[in-house]
């Protein structure tokens, strides 16, 4: 456990903490884009630890959360057709649609599969030529590449019972996205490292330039949090507004090049839909037409024409939560209408959602006032 617990060394959090309180003169307030560093913060209490100064908000920083609910209503809609056999990460079957969510297709008779990378599709699609079957493409740029493998393969080897439903988003557009609102309080950022270890992090720098604000490339362990936090905090003291590279031992300036190229081939950037936050421009990834036959939507569009109009229940405040405006104990549904088991917004039930971090490693019934 040696390269585990190193970053994780109770003596060192401390001495972060320590320096950053000796480095803050004014308040700051910080926002954290992986819902995996939003974890780590209140699991840890690295956001307890802090001086009064900092405020940590959490960000959209969960492709599950983002994903936005008339695309979970297809999912449903394609999972509950005969001769398919629907596959997707665990994550996406608690998550909600209009009225019900893909654990219940399953246990409804529907063949819905828990994969662990779209490979695993592709090989139930060879074991399988008389089913359809799908796979529920979603992600940020960190899990593209085995996505756009998957229909590199499928295409090269000639598997054309293979197709995908493709909700993958991009990070820097919602960054921007979330900066140009005008009730935006966000001085600096923790930026996803896994995202940079696949895409580097050069087309940060000019979002840092143009909003004022500083970015640090952070890993998810508690001491890679808390050097995050005190290198944004240092250059923001000094008012250098640039970005910079904490999570080193994975993350080169210009990340993966191979896996880039792949992306490149595979997909081309799109508008999309963000739960909870709207359509952001050149924030997604589609398939190229040179792939349209294995896109999703266009192979069932006959089926998916039957589907209305989707809403989210107007209690669940998500939206919000994801933009950094309030915290989920501030939703009045939060650990009493909402729970785990009774899921009203994705970040309940997605392993990075900041509101099943609160309730997990929260008191949630204090923080809801039941004492």
């Amino acid at each position: 456990m040696k390269f585990v617990d190193e970053y994780r060394n109770a003596d060192l959090a401390q001495k972060y903490v320590q320096e950053i309180t000796q480095t803050i003169t004014r308040p700051w307030t910080i926002m954290e884009i992986c819902g995996g560093q939003t974890h780590s913060i209140v699991k840890y209490g690295i956001d307890r630890l802090l001086p009064p100064e900092i405020t940590l908000i959490h960000g959209p920083g969960c492709p599950v959360c983002v994903t936005p609910i008339e695309l979970i209503d297809c999912a449903l809609k394609i999972a509950s057709l005969p001769n398919v056999i629907f596959c997707s990460f665990g994550d996406m079957l608690r998550v909600p649609g209009s009225e019900k969510d893909l654990l219940t297709i399953k246990a409804s008779g529907g063949d819905v599969r828990i994969v662990y990378s779209p490979l695993d599709s592709l090989k139930i699609a060879q074991e399988n030529p008389d089913k359809e079957v799908v796979f529920f493409a979603v992600g940020f740029e960190t899990t593209t590449p085995a996505t756009a493998m998957a229909v590199y393969q499928a295409d090269q080897q000639g598997i054309e019972n293979l197709s995908l439903l493709v909700s993958h988003v991009l990070v820097p557009p919602a960054m921007s996205a979330l900066l140009s609102s005008p009730n935006c309080v966000v001085q600096g950022f923790l930026a996803a490292g896994h995202v940079c270890t696949v895409m580097g992090y050069e087309a940060y720098k000019p979002i840092a330039q143009k909003y004022k604000v500083h970015i640090v490339i952070t890993g998810f362990e508690p001491i890679d949090v808390l050097q995050g936090i005190y290198h944004c905090i240092q250059q923001l003291e000094t008012g250098k507004y640039d970005c910079e590279n904490q999570y080193i031992r994975s993350v080169k300036s210009q990340g993966n090049f191979l896996a880039q190229q792949l992306i490149q081939e595979i997909f081309e950037v799109v508008p999309r839909r963000w739960r909870g936050i709207g359509e952001i421009r050149e924030s997604g990834l589609g398939l190229r037409p040179e792939y349209s036959l294995y896109d999703a939507l266009k192979r069932f569009e006959s089926p998916l024409s039957s589907l209305t109009p989707s809403t989210a229940p107007q209690v669940c405040i998500s939206g919000e939560i994801m933009q950094g405006y309030k915290k989920p104990n501030d939703c009045p549904a939060f650990g009493t209408q909402c729970t785990p088991e009774n899921p009203l917004g994705a970040p309940m039930v997605s392993s990075e959602g900041a509101c099943a971090a609160y309730y997990r490693y929260r008191n949630h019934r204090q923080l809801v006032g039941q004492y």
